[in-house]
């Protein structure tokens, strides 16, 4: 289409939103107010986008075109988490929308903490810990809410009535034995048939494996993509197959979309190389060939002069147990000008920090190539980026691409900047810290130190290391401990980095201090204050909370002898108490060169063994004492983002220009987005 109407540009579905919410206009405010809604153990957070009326009008267009063609893969995760997850999603939202009754009640305010807990994690598995919850309130009020909603918004099959639609529901919504967990990573068991992700049907973890280990269908070699990584693994007759995510293919109604505003995309980019890449882009979603999504990759690698970026994709393994199926996520962002130079100059001597680096040498990178790096500002994210968000991107995955055309870093510096304003005066480090030295540096460097290892882990630990010639991907080697080895691997590169005197030498932090303060936070992280994230008795699921409790619980136990860390108790309560930094530092790197080894060689049962026996255990008493602790700070464990809205301003068919709000509800916004982006049907 030459020309479309203003509706047309305002979403997906060709209404114009209706905004639900009071909303802030983008100028940074000083008294901007970081902190909104809190339910469950949520806390919502709102982000400003710094350098907005900084950009020139075509600039302001591209982003808008990228923010519908993130926004319109909104509903891919929810299927791709749960097949009922849409099911689940549409319910809560017409009852939301349309329920008759009492919106004051009691029993009301339970569905509603359902309500916000099922669009915060994209389903009803909770977003980090994966295990299902169900709503507070019983089953009699949530079937008094279908029947006194609509029924014509209600995802009723042709003909089923409210009735029968509630019988079929009511396993999804109450039973905690129905699909317990969303991505289950116990050993011992078939991890594709116990996580309840919408990846597999019909099929085992065995099937599954011999599948992708077809050599004929899937050819191996040192250049090979992704194998699986856009597609759903079903059994129909005996057979097993692949429904590809594609146009015309599974997700193809939300996928027309993504590349019409793709496409739009492409007439405002800002170079030819940014052009080329999201030309490639809707390319790969149009054929749903993984060659074409290496090529995109290539593209984007090397776009590294445009102001505005987006990654979009079916990218992070993480919601599947043997790493290969992706999560579609997007993040749209502008260059942050002032922060990129810090991320930067620790991106500049990376062939430096690979060759000084405790690996063994066969496992080292002769020569690493592209790693570009910067800071973004953060203006939409969505799919598996949001409402929780990473801090740190490095992107692509594909092990070859890094060592063949290099990776592009990111530190997202908004986002960043929110969570520590929504730290300060926490009260976490006087309850957890008891040397008055150790409490006086974290406070004056911990932010410093946890932003430079973010840098660090993003820029030169994902893009260190290569796997031997002839050992195959993680996800075939290592399986379901790959994603939590790789992520231990790149926190020790930054770990073992962030001691060095070459960070003080080209300026990125003023002195070992700030790597002290990292060590400190990191081992009292492991080792106990994460635990604030567990229900007690759960054992450690999460690949991030594994890995880091591998670290530390490593370095702990390798240490003991000559105490380098310890538990030390005051006033009957547990603190870690770090006695020697330069010792630990070496025992980081001795775990690094151990892990790029496994890696390197595709060690399986020696990864199995690391995991196992440091990453998964919890001590429930001291579980029960950080829990007890943390109960009486009164924060919640998990925070998540309310987007940014974008608004085009139209004389006729042409934008003069976009404004970006600040909408101040997370609830407003998931009806606004039901309203905008509802493009999938129920089943797919």
């Amino acid at each position: 289409m030459a020309l479309i109407s203003a509706a047309a540009l305002a979403s997906c579905s060709g209404d114009a939103p209706k905004p639900e919410t009071k909303t802030e206009q983008a100028a940074p405010q000083a008294d901007f107010k970081v902190m909104a809604e809190s339910f469950a153990d949520l806390q919502l957070l709102r982000y400003q986008v710094p350098g907005w009326e900084e950009l020139s009008l075509q600039q302001k267009t591209l982003a808008y075109y990228l923010y519908e063609a993130a926004l319109c893969g909104r509903d891919i995760y929810y299927d791709q988490a749960n097949k009922y997850g849409l099911t689940l999603r549409k319910t809560i939202e017409a009852v939301y929308a349309t329920y008759k009754g009492d919106r004051n009640s009691e029993d009301w305010k339970k569905f509603q903490t359902y309500a916000g807990r099922v669009w915060f994690s994209t389903g009803n598995h909770h977003h980090y810990a994966k295990d299902k919850f169900i709503p507070e309130c019983s089953f009699e009020y949530f079937s008094e809410l279908v029947k006194n909603s609509d029924q014509s918004q209600l995802p009723l099959a042709q003909g089923e009535t409210a009735d029968a639609f509630l019988a079929r529901i009511k396993p999804l919504v109450f039973d905690l034995n129905f699909q317990p967990k969303m991505v289950d990573l116990r050993a011992g068991i078939d991890n594709v048939v116990a996580s309840s992700n919408n990846f597999y049907e019909g099929v085992t973890q065995k099937e599954v494996e011999a599948f992708y280990g077809n050599a004929t269908m899937f050819p191996h070699s040192d250049q090979e993509p992704e194998w699986g990584l856009n597609s759903k693994v079903i059994k129909e007759n005996g057979k097993i197959s692949e429904k590809v995510w594609k146009v015309g293919g599974m997700y193809g109604p939300a996928l027309e979309k993504v590349v019409y505003w793709l496409k739009k995309a492409t007439t405002v980019a800002e170079n030819e190389q940014q052009k080329k890449a999201l030309e490639l882009l809707a390319r790969y979603y149009e054929t749903g060939d993984l060659h074409d999504w290496d090529q995109y990759n290539i593209a984007w690698v090397n776009d590294t002069a445009s102001r505005i970026d987006i990654s979009h994709g079916f990218i992070e393994v993480y919601n599947d147990a043997i790493g290969k199926k992706g999560s579609f996520e997007s993040v749209v962002s502008l260059k942050d000008l002032n922060t990129t130079k810090t991320i930067a100059a620790i991106a500049k001597e990376a062939q430096w920090f690979e060759d000084n680096s405790p690996l063994m040498p066969e496992h080292k990178k002769k020569t690493v190539k592209g790693i570009s790096a910067k800071a973004i500002t953060v203006i939409v994210e969505s799919g598996d980026a949001a409402p929780s968000t990473p801090i740190g991107i490095n992107l692509p995955n594909s092990d070859w691409l890094r060592k063949e055309h290099g990776s592009k870093s990111v530190s997202l510096s908004n986002i960043v900047h929110a969570y520590n304003e929504s730290s300060a005066g926490s009260g976490m480090l006087d309850e957890f810290v008891s040397n008055p030295e150790t409490l006086k540096r974290m406070k004056e460097f911990g932010n410093q130190g946890s932003d430079l290892h973010t840098d660090m882990h993003e820029c030169i630990g994902h893009a260190s290391g290569q796997i031997n010639p002839g050992v195959a991907t993680p996800d075939k080697t290592l399986k379901n401990y790959a994603s939590c080895l790789e992520e231990a691997r790149a926190d020790l590169v930054a770990l073992y980095y962030i001691m060095d005197q070459k960070l003080v030498d080209i300026g990125v932090m003023p002195s070992l201090e700030v790597g002290k303060a990292e060590y400190d936070s990191y081992m009292m992280n492991g080792l106990m204050t994460q635990l604030t994230r567990l229900k007690l008795g759960d054992k450690l699921e999460e690949a991030h909370m594994r890995n880091r409790a591998l670290n530390a619980y490593w370095v702990f136990e390798k240490g003991k002898k000559d105490n380098v860390v310890e538990f030390v108790k005051k006033d009957g309560k547990t603190y870690v108490q770090i006695n020697d930094y330069n010792k630990l530092r070496t025992l980081f790197g001795e775990l690094l060169r151990e892990i790029q080894r496994i890696k390197s060689e595709g060690d399986f049962n020696a990864g199995k063994n690391l995991v196992e026996t440091y990453g998964v255990k919890v001590n429930p008493e001291l579980h029960k004492e950080v829990l007890e602790r943390f109960a009486k700070l009164n924060i919640k464990p998990y925070k998540g983002f309310i987007q940014p809205r974008l608004v085009p301003v139209m004389n006729g068919d042409k934008i003069t220009d976009v404004k970006l709000e600040y909408p101040d509800s997370f609830f407003g916004q998931m009806m606004e987005y039901a309203k905008s982006y509802s493009l999938l049907p129920v089943m797919n």
